[in-house]
Formats: structure tokens, C-alpha cells, sequence
């Protein structure tokens, strides 16, 4: 029995191998720095991001000439919209919303990544009797938000293949 479990575990993984599956791994861009136009939390989270990689150095203010990129941040909003209302017209459920528009270029001017709007929603039920309690809850759907934002902007920074 172990010797029959043994080989199905065996021509299971080489099955997987065999299919091309592979971990995600860290990105590869076609640029040695970049400088980022922003001070926020995305901001500094990407800033993190790209830092934690050998193959880029993110350039500190001033130096903008030194950075073969230059990340422009148009906008960057948090919204908090009403979705739902009980019968008596208190607030039941309100719909988290972050958006992030950017724009990548050299620093002469030429446009790597035109003007791209990336948006992150998340729904979330309210009750008033436990204000402080979704109070935290939303900041860290804020957070989870602000992440994947992050992942996705470093999936489109990857994605340029010449400078």
C-alpha cells in the first residue's frame, strides 16, 4: 500500500512539473531605477517592493535626471460610497474603493506606460453597535486593497520590455 501511494505521489508531481507550473517569481525589469513621483502609502509600499529586489534602485528627490524611469502618480483616491440602507434608512453596507492612476516615462519624456487607472473594491456590512470594531476592519480592507494595487503596478512595471 505504501509502495502504490509512493508512485501516485511520484507521476502526480511529475505530471505537475511536466505542465510547465511554476511559483511566481520575482519580476524582472527592463530598468536599473526608477524614481517615484509620490508620497503616500502606496507610494512608500512600492517604493518597498522594487527596493526589495537586487536589480533596481529607486532613486531618492532631486535626482530625477539619474533614474532611467520615472513613475508619475496622477491620482490616488480613497472612496467610501452608501450601498445599502435597512427600513428605517440607517446605513447597512458601504462599498471601500481605491484608485490609483499612474503614468510611466522615461525622464526625456518618452511614454513607456500610458495614463492607467487601477481600482480595488470591497464591500463591508456596518452595524452601529459595533463601530470601532468595522472601524478596524476597514483599514485593513484598506491595506489589502492597497497591496494588491502594489502587486498589480509591479506586474505593469514588469511588463515593459524596452526603455
Amino acid at each position: 500500500m505504501k509502495r502504490r501511494n509512493l508512485l501516485v505521489l511520484a507521476s502526480a508531481s511529475s505530471l505537475l512539473a511536466a505542465c510547465g507550473f511554476q511559483l511566481r517569481q520575482a519580476p524582472k525589469f527592463a530598468f536599473s531605477s526608477i524614481y517615484i513621483a509620490v508620497d503616500s502609502p502606496v507610494g512608500r509600499e512600492l517604493k518597498r517592493s522594487i527596493a526589495s529586489g537586487d536589480a533596481v534602485t529607486v532613486i531618492d528627490k532631486g535626482a530625477i535626471t539619474a533614474a532611467q524611469v520615472v513613475l508619475d502618480v496622477v491620482t490616488e483616491q480613497r472612496e467610501k460610497v452608501v450601498v445599502g440602507l435597512n427600513a428605517s434608512g440607517q446605513v447597512r453596507e458601504f462599498q471601500l474603493r481605491t484608485r490609483f492612476k499612474f503614468k510611466l516615462r522615461t525622464p526625456q519624456g518618452k511614454e513607456l506606460i500610458p495614463e492607467t487607472e487601477l481600482l480595488q473594491q470591497r464591500d463591508i456590512s456596518f452595524n452601529e453597535s459595533a463601530v470601532l470594531a468595522k472601524e478596524a476592519e476597514e483599514g485593513l480592507m484598506y491595506r489589502d486593497m492597497q497591496t494588491d494595487i502594489v502587486q498589480q503596478l509591479m506586474r505593469r512595471l514588469a511588463a515593459v520590455k524596452t526603455i
